[in-house]
């Protein structure tokens, strides 16, 4: 009986132990597959917050052993800042300047001229370039130019000695007052090119002809019908001028000699720039040993519209000289017909530049921009 009993007891203890380690297999098998719990939260006075003060938080509570905070301002790490800022901008005064920008041209416009380019395989002396410049810049008659873009300072610029260049260009243009550029014209052009893009070791690219002698011709129609030089004849009404008497006379309104004889110009303020005024005279006069000797009876005062800015008030200058003109020399102001004018004259020839302007603004033509100063030449 009591070894019954104990057998008994013996399993029963054992299945108890059994049954419990299935509950603590079951309990840790849950916690396992459950959700995954928020780590313990540091307390906000024992966290350290990275600095931007230098000062402020150092000490023993100061991050991690053996580093410092970042700091912006001061300090070891604030000239290592600095200084790695001054190695980019040292970095960047090294990058060459054509990679950074690239200035546009002052001589070349794609609005009046057909533009070659040429890329060397590498950069290219100025020396080399202006020994194998064509002879003439002349393509029949019209005028073209070749620049070379600057390694160091980015800008187009003729080939200068000690300079080098990467890339280059050549600008043709394709009307003026002689006309539209035309085929042989253009072949010419071709030709000149060709031979100094072989001469630095480039291959040049050259625009289609027939689409330049098509924009050549449309330019030259639009130039033709906005074009405007307007002229103003003196007449003596009673005695002759002299030479000198003349001179003296346009001396005192501003006038100096020109450099072709039988005229004398009204410079412009800007440098450089052409004349707002031309008066002229007979060269022969000009030319004549004794100025004293020669006598004039007719004078002609011109204005090239075009070449002058609008803002300038060219055509009442115009108007201004050749009252102030008159006067002193007693002439009549006249036309091309030998028709006196009068203020109504004028006032009719003021309206049509006034829209004529207009015009050649909304074309980017403005009268005194320098491609408008090219075309109308």
């Amino acid at each position: 009986m009591t070894t019954d009993w104990n057998l008994t007891t013996l399993l029963a203890a054992l299945g108890g132990v059994v049954l419990v380690g299935l509950l603590a297999q079951g309990w840790w098998s849950a916690r396992k597959a459950g959700p995954r719990r928020a780590e313990t939260i540091v307390p906000a006075g024992d966290r350290q917050e990275p600095s931007l003060g230098g000062a402020a938080g150092g000490g023993a509570g100061g991050g991690a052993k053996g580093e410092s905070p970042v700091t912006l301002d001061g300090g070891a790490d604030g000239e290592a800042l600095d200084s790695r800022a001054m190695d980019l901008r040292a970095l960047d005064e090294r990058v060459p300047a054509m990679a950074r920008a690239r200035k546009a041209s002052t001589r070349i416009d794609a609005l009046i001229d057909a533009i070659a380019t040429m890329t060397p395989e590498s950069p290219v002396s100025g020396e080399m370039a202006l020994s194998h410049l064509p002879g003439s810049r002349r393509a029949g008659t019209k005028p073209f130019h070749i620049e070379g873009l600057n390694a160091d300072s980015g800008e187009w610029e003729l080939p200068h000695p000690g300079q080098r260049y990467g890339e280059f260009q050549a600008g043709l243009q394709m009307a003026n007052r002689s006309g539209a550029l035309n085929e042989i014209e253009y072949s010419e052009f071709v030709q000149k090119i060709q031979g100094f893009a072989d001469g630095i070791g480039a291959m040049p690219e050259f625009p289609d002809m027939l689409d330049v002698v098509g924009r050549a011709r449309e330019l030259d129609q639009f130039a033709a019908g906005h074009d405007a030089q307007l002229a103003i004849v003196l007449r003596a009404r009673g005695a002759a001028w002299t030479l000198g008497f003349v001179h003296q006379g346009a001396l005192r309104h501003g006038f100096v000699p020109g450099s072709i004889p039988g005229r004398l110009v009204m410079p412009a303020a800007e440098e450089g720039a052409p004349p707002v005024l031309t008066l002229i005279f007979d060269a022969q006069a000009a030319l004549a040993e004794d100025p004293q000797a020669s006598s004039l009876r007719e004078l002609t005062l011109a204005l090239d519209v075009l070449q002058t800015p609008e803002a300038l008030e060219p055509f009442a200058t115009w108007q201004e000289s050749a009252r102030n003109l008159a006067r002193d020399f007693e002439a009549d102001l006249c036309d091309d017909r030998n028709q006196i004018l009068n203020l109504h004259a004028f006032q009719s020839i003021g309206q049509e530049l006034s829209e004529l302007y207009k015009s050649l603004a909304a074309r980017d033509l403005a009268a005194g921009s320098p491609v408008a100063r090219r075309l109308f030449n």
